[in-house]
């Protein structure tokens, strides 16, 4: 038996939709093959765009998309993207094996796919390769209303209203592929570079600086102590973003029970990572030249060893996704829930096809992923007010719990591979009426989704029983549950 008590009373922050961002980069078969198919393509497209993929990706309702990269951003100049598609030169993809991108995707064709999801765009700003003047183009092509040359050849390309963009990646690991800087370096051009990221047509620019590589804690410090002591005027800075990958030790179906263990239990090392680096940002807070910048962690994901095989068919980062890959995600959605407090937004690696995807793609064929419906199981939580939780269990399990105001919502994670337990939810300062409730589960660490058999990993209704306003229900080994319990006011 496992018993979970939910402190309604004990709140600790909204959970942002924007914990449930996603990412996707000119990788592989991630925007090339992936969710981009060309207009002229036999397979079923809006706009270029994958018909499947705009109708599986819908209901998981992505609150905000970042494009193009990842390392291609510091490598990426945006109007090589924009005009007539057969105008559109022709660039050797610097990072990843040196293929050639045509780019028919680009803006619009970005903004077009943010528009058909709902996201809101995240765009990442070329630092590495690029200039100011270039960035602050970008600004104005995408922001400013009406009357400029800029503007005015978006309206010329078809978009005759701005595309109101907030968020600015200013680079993207300028530790590594962004430059092999260090937070000195990166400081300098961080402050000359955001310095020429406006205010157009009433969207005020949400400026984000490249963090560390996981929990660098002296990145962090550099970079602040640069920032606050080397300028007598501070450009602006609004967010700060770490990236932190669950390195594997196995190919992505081949997780035996120790290789599982060790990829899973890279979660808690996040956890404190957020924390520490939470706490380091406060640290400088009250200094008026920093004030409060928000933490942000827009790359993260399972990354396994490559299948050779797999690559060569498939394309670059190809990972077939499984019930591993669920379980981190559902792991690493509850830790973000836990810590609301400290989070303004995360983006998950990547959209399709690459690393730890929503879908996969080959050809015509589409399917989702495991990691797709840990994502859907999740989504009740966005917007509710997370609350303490207090668990005692001989498994061990992750939980998270959020409070709206006429759901509470309760997510409970079994990673162990042999032990199943019975759970008790008891609720202290709320009281439940109902409940429903969906698992996903499977006996098989590596099981997966594949084209032919798309159902092996999918959620099912799990039984709940419910005395007085307590929860009861079964968790199998290796399973994900999310409970729906409606409140009951006085």
């Amino acid at each position: 038996m496992s018993t979970l008590t939910i402190h309604a009373a004990d709140p600790i922050a909204r959970i942002r939709p924007e914990l449930h961002g996603h990412f996707l980069e000119h990788l592989g078969a991630a925007t090339y093959g992936g969710i981009w198919v060309g207009k002229n393509s036999p397979i079923a497209n809006i706009g270029g765009l994958r018909a499947t993929a705009i109708d599986y990706l819908r209901p998981l309702k992505i609150p905000v998309l970042r494009w193009p990269g990842g390392c291609y951003a510091d490598n990426y100049h945006w109007r090589d993207g924009v005009g007539l598609p057969r105008e559109r030169p022709r660039r050797v993809n610097l990072w990843w094996d040196g293929t050639v991108d045509e780019n028919s995707f680009g803006t619009h064709e970005f903004m077009d796919l943010c528009k058909l999801l709902g996201a809101r765009p995240y765009l990442a700003g070329n630092v590495g390769s690029g200039s100011p003047a270039e960035l602050r183009d970008w600004v104005e092509y995408c922001n400013f209303p009406f009357g400029s040359t800029l503007a005015d050849e978006r309206l010329a390309h078809g978009a005759p209203g701005p595309f109101g963009v907030r968020y600015w990646g200013i680079g993207n690991e300028s530790w590594g592929c962004g430059g092999h800087l260090n937070p000195e370096e990166y400081c300098a051009l961080y402050s000359r570079f955001a310095t020429y990221v406006p205010a157009h047509g009433g969207t005020a620019p949400f400026c984000v600086a490249v963090g560390p590589e996981s929990n660098d804690l002296a990145w962090t410090r550099r970079f602040f102590d640069a920032f606050r002591t080397t300028r007598r005027y501070q450009a602006p800075l609004h967010g700060y973003a770490m990236h932190h990958y669950f390195w594997g030790k196995s190919k992505p179906t081949e997780y035996s029970r120790e290789t599982l263990a060790l990829q899973l239990d890279q979660c808690a090392a996040l956890e404190q990572g957020i924390i520490e680096q939470r706490t380091l940002l406060d640290s400088y807070a009250t200094d008026p030249k920093i004030g409060r910048v928000q933490l942000l962690l827009d790359e993260w994901g399972t990354w396994d060893v490559s299948d050779e095989a797999t690559e060569h068919r498939y394309g670059k980062f190809w990972q077939q996704n499984t019930m591993r890959d669920a379980l981190a995600a559902a792991l690493t959605l509850n830790l973000f829930h836990r810590q609301a407090d400290k989070l303004f937004m995360c983006n998950i690696a990547q959209l399709v096809n690459v690393l730890q995807a929503m879908l996969l793609t080959h050809e015509e064929q589409c399917v989702r992923t495991p990691t797709y419906f840990a994502f859907l199981l999740a989504l009740k939580h966005r917007g509710n007010m997370s609350v303490r939780t207090e668990l005692s269990s001989s498994v061990p399990l992750s939980c998270s719990a959020s409070v709206g105001s006429k759901e509470v919502v309760i997510t409970v994670v079994n990673p162990d591979p042999d032990r199943g337990t019975e759970v008790l939810c008891r609720p202290d300062g709320v009281t439940i009426s109902g409940a429903s409730g969906q698992i996903l589960h499977h006996k098989d660490w590596n099981a997966w989704n594949s084209f032919d058999e798309p159902g092996t990993v999918v959620p099912a209704p799990l039984p709940i029983t419910l005395s007085g306003s307590s929860l009861g229900f079964q968790l199998p080994p290796l399973s994900m549950a999310t409970i729906v319990g409606q409140r009951k006011h006085s």
